[in-house]
Order: C-alpha cells, then sequence, then structure tokens
C-alpha cells in the first residue's frame, strides 16, 4: 500500500507542475511573427505587343538613320532573289538545301541610296538563335553581306542601347 500512495503523490507533483508551467506559458507574451520590410511592389510591367514593338524601332532606326530609307517586314526573297542554298544550320544537322523564301520578313530593312544597308530583326524568346526560319533569314544576310542586328522583344532593350548597336553594326 506504501507503493501506491508513493505513485500517488508523484502523480500529484507531477500534475502540479504541469499546470504551473501550462499557467505560466499562458501568461508569457507570445513571439509576434517576425517583422519583414513593408515595401509596395512596383506595379507589373505590360508587355508591349507586337505592333507596340515595332513603332518603338521604327522611331529609334527613323532617329539613329535619318537618311535611310526604311522597309518593313521585308521578304527574304527581296534581298537574296528566289535563292536555294545549302548550309547547315543546326549542329546537329548535316548540311541542307534552305531557300530563301523560308526566312522569316525581316523587320526592318535600311537602305542607303537604294542598296541595303543592314537588317533589324525582332524576335523572341530563341528565335534568333534556334527558330528555322530566323536562321535562314540570317543565313541569306551574311551571303550578300550586310549586318543582321538581332533584338529580343522579351527584353527591355531601352532606347540607348538599341541605337547604340544599330550604330554599331552600321558604322
Amino acid at each position: 500500500m506504501g507503493f501506491l500512495k508513493n505513485l500517488f503523490e508523484i502523480a500529484n507533483k507531477v500534475a502540479s507542475v504541469a499546470q504551473e508551467i501550462s499557467a505560466k506559458q499562458e501568461n508569457t507574451p507570445k513571439p509576434s511573427a517576425p517583422v519583414t520590410p513593408s515595401y509596395t511592389n512596383p506595379a507589373p510591367v505590360r508587355e508591349k505587343s507586337a505592333a507596340e514593338w515595332q513603332a518603338y524601332f521604327r522611331e529609334i532606326i527613323r532617329s539613329v538613320c535619318p537618311l535611310c530609307e526604311i522597309r518593313e517586314n521585308v521578304p527574304v526573297t527581296d534581298l537574296a532573289g528566289n535563292a536555294a542554298e545549302e548550309a547547315q544550320l543546326y549542329k546537329t544537322r548535316p548540311r541542307q538545301v534552305y531557300r530563301a523564301e523560308w526566312g522569316e520578313p525581316y523587320s526592318f530593312v535600311l537602305y542607303q541610296g537604294g542598296v541595303p544597308k543592314g537588317v533589324v530583326m525582332l524576335g523572341n524568346g530563341h528565335s534568333h538563335s534556334a527558330n528555322v526560319k530566323y536562321l535562314i533569314s540570317r543565313m541569306y544576310t551574311k551571303k550578300i553581306g550586310i549586318p543582321y542586328i538581332n533584338f529580343y522583344t522579351q527584353m527591355p532593350n531601352e532606347r540607348d542601347y538599341v541605337a547604340g548597336r544599330i550604330r554599331k553594326f552600321l558604322g
């Protein structure tokens, strides 16, 4: 019987200590959530449409090359004719024939005295380095010896950057 009495006393002490701990926890202020610096998120940047990009680049090209005639959406055949050239456009593919008519029309062709001086090409994603239409268009500018200046429309394309690249390529 002494054993049960001792066990009962120990159980009561444990219960009483548990109550004291619980009471202390209830009276202890709860830690607040971590303080994070508050700031306002900038407004989301609205993507430009294809027409807005075209207008944006047209205006920059006009200001950088005021003496050039600018033509837009020019078929590759206007510069290269109805050519069909063998080339290896992808490292993993063998050489094959690519027709000029298969190329992506040039966004802008700059002419001086009726002679093409350079091409400005707009694209998005990895179009300039992966899309066969763009690769064909680039290949034909290389064949005829005029600069191919590409811009990705998912990038900011700040005015000074665009103007600087055009000046660099056109000399």
